[in-house]
């Protein structure tokens, strides 16, 4: 072979590695925060849970897209390497068993396995953690088709206040989002939110948390978290709880310390002291005497 014919088989080899090179390197350098994300509808500094959420969800794909283009690599390899040559007869020679090679395939797996299982309990136990001693304990109760919240008395809230939501009135026009009910959290202070339901099962969602949690009626589920970025951000029912379940919408407002105070306050002059427990709950399920 001449030397010239080398050097074109060698330019052919590169011109593709390098044009994937490139291509990679577009393809790194356009990415969005989103991107970065994982399309999560949320931002790192959300909450003290988001971090870690993100991580866990964004490293899985990368892990399993890595598995999967090598696991095509070698389906196409093989089908490559191992196709019927032209002029062949016969069949080829047939392998009963590789002892390694199976090996290799039920423990490799197994190891995934293993490896999620660790880093998705560990994200878990984590975010379902309950603090022994929150600054701020709300009773969020769920009902057909809104929200009450109990800002209960304790480290940050002196006397108990209530707040009483309506359900939205959707007909297809522009909708003013602040008549909502709206949950007010304090900014870098632990929430413990008790989830409880008057009615049916409803689910506590916003999706900025990146966290839902069913509420089940005649059961208190929790919900801790710390909000570590101001903003509005929206809320809403993730079960089917009924016809008006579109409607059951609500905001969550973080604030200053400063901003809870005064809500907390005003909620007080308005008269709207105590609680609203479950005096107000019932069990569509049994007959009403």
């Amino acid at each position: 072979m001449s030397s010239q014919d080398r050097t074109g088989s060698r330019r052919a080899k590169v011109i593709p590695i390098a044009g994937l090179a490139i291509a990679g390197a577009l393809a790194l350098s356009g990415c969005t925060a989103e991107n970065k994300n994982g399309w999560l509808p949320a931002e790192r500094d959300t909450t003290n849970h988001t971090a870690g959420i993100i991580d866990l969800w964004v490293n899985t794909w990368i892990t399993v897209l890595i598995i999967g283009l090598i696991t095509w690599g070698l389906i196409i390899w093989c089908i490559i390497a191992y196709r019927r040559r032209k002029g062949a007869t016969g069949f080829p020679r047939q392998t009963s068993y590789n002892l390694p090679l199976e090996v290799f395939y039920v423990l490799v797996p197994l190891f995934m396995v293993l490896v999620f299982f660790y880093f998705t309990d560990s994200a878990q136990q984590s975010i379902t953690a309950r603090d022994a001693n929150p600054d701020v304990t709300i009773d969020v109760r769920g009902k057909q088709w809104s929200w009450d919240f109990n800002y209960l008395a304790g480290n940050d809230v002196k006397d108990a206040v209530y707040d009483v939501g309506v359900q939205a009135q959707l007909d297809g026009k522009p909708f003013d989002k602040s008549t909502l009910p709206t949950l007010y959290l304090p900014v870098n202070r632990s929430v413990e939110l008790q989830l409880n339901s008057r009615d049916v099962i409803h689910s506590f969602w916003v999706p900025a948390f990146l966290n839902k949690l069913d509420i089940l009626p005649g059961k208190t589920n929790y919900m801790t978290l710390t909000p570590t970025a101001l903003g509005t951000f929206d809320g809403k029912c993730a079960e089917l709880c009924g016809e008006y379940h579109s409607e059951m919408l609500f905001n969550v407002k973080v604030v200053t310390q400063a901003e809870f105070d005064a809500h907390l306050a005003s909620l007080k002059a308005k008269g709207q002291t105590g609680e609203l427990g479950n005096k107000y709950d019932r069990n569509p399920n049994l007959n009403q005497k």
